[in-house]
């Protein structure tokens, strides 16, 4: 019998034990045996096959086998069912369900729902990261490019900049609020707290986020914005989870 044979059998023979399934109780929900993004619903001992969104797997975890669950193929341990569904792709989106990445730009991905692709954006200096799935330092994320990485801002040379300890401080080019830190060589993109810009320091690679009026350039830079305002709800925030934490300990120390 030849290899090709063989598989078409182990195939076959999966298929007719699941088309034969027995359910185990009158209700519940059951992994398939060889797909993962199918699975057995049974209701008064009557079994029905479901299959999850496209790019959703069926998570099995409960282990009553009470709870119909399709989640991200990332997030589903499928084990030894490996077969899924023909990928069925949209712009910006490989299957209809799931989270990809972007593929021009690194520090963008996109959260697809049916389909549907949401644009998402990580903070300044970072990048999503495809496997991790979460956004980090754009220069631990192996598919930027160098232009990428903190828009392709450079740092100093060693020894360039002279009294600047283990890090030095840069005004981004064209934004007032953004700036860069440089760490061993490596440039990282930060900004300033909202109602602030960065303001070039007296020595090289030195600087602060100060008040826009007191930044030559950078005066209208929040244009007609109420910066008091924002300052005062900033400060109350601050207020109020500092609240919150004293309670807590208080709570705490007294139970």
């Amino acid at each position: 019998m030849n290899k090709f044979l063989i598989v078409f059998v182990a195939l076959f023979g999966a298929a007719v034990a699941q088309d034969n399934f027995k359910c185990p109780d009158d209700f519940g929900f059951y992994p398939h045996d060889i797909s993962c993004d199918k699975y057995w619903k049974c209701d008064n001992n009557v079994a029905e096959l479901k299959t999850c969104g496209n790019g959703l797997a069926f998570d099995a975890s409960d282990p009553k086998y009470l709870t119909e669950n399709c989640d991200y193929l990332h997030n589903v341990d499928c084990g030894d069912r490996t077969q899924l569904e023909p990928p069925i792709s949209t712009p910006h989106c490989s299957r209809l369900y799931g989270i990809f990445p972007d593929e021009n730009k690194c520090d963008v991905f996109w959260n697809c729902w049916n389909g549907e692709p949401s644009r998402y954006q990580c903070s300044p200096g970072l990048a999503y990261d495809r496997d991790a799935r979460v956004c980090m330092w754009a220069d631990q994320v192996p598919e930027c490019r160098n232009e990428e990485v903190a828009n392709g801002f450079s740092c100093p040379a060693a020894g360039e900049l002279a009294n600047t300890g283990s890090f030095s401080r840069h005004a981004h080019p064209e934004d007032c609020r953004k700036y860069y830190i440089c760490l061993e060589g490596v440039a990282r993109e930060y900004g300033c707290p909202i109602g602030t810009v960065f303001k070039i320091g007296d020595g090289d690679g030195t600087g602060n986020c100060e008040d826009p009026e007191d930044v030559p350039g950078c005066e209208d830079y929040y244009g007609d914005l109420d910066l008091k305002s924002i300052r005062k709800s900033e400060l109350l925030a601050g207020l109020n989870n500092e609240g919150r934490k004293s309670a807590s300990k208080a709570k705490a120390a007294s139970s």
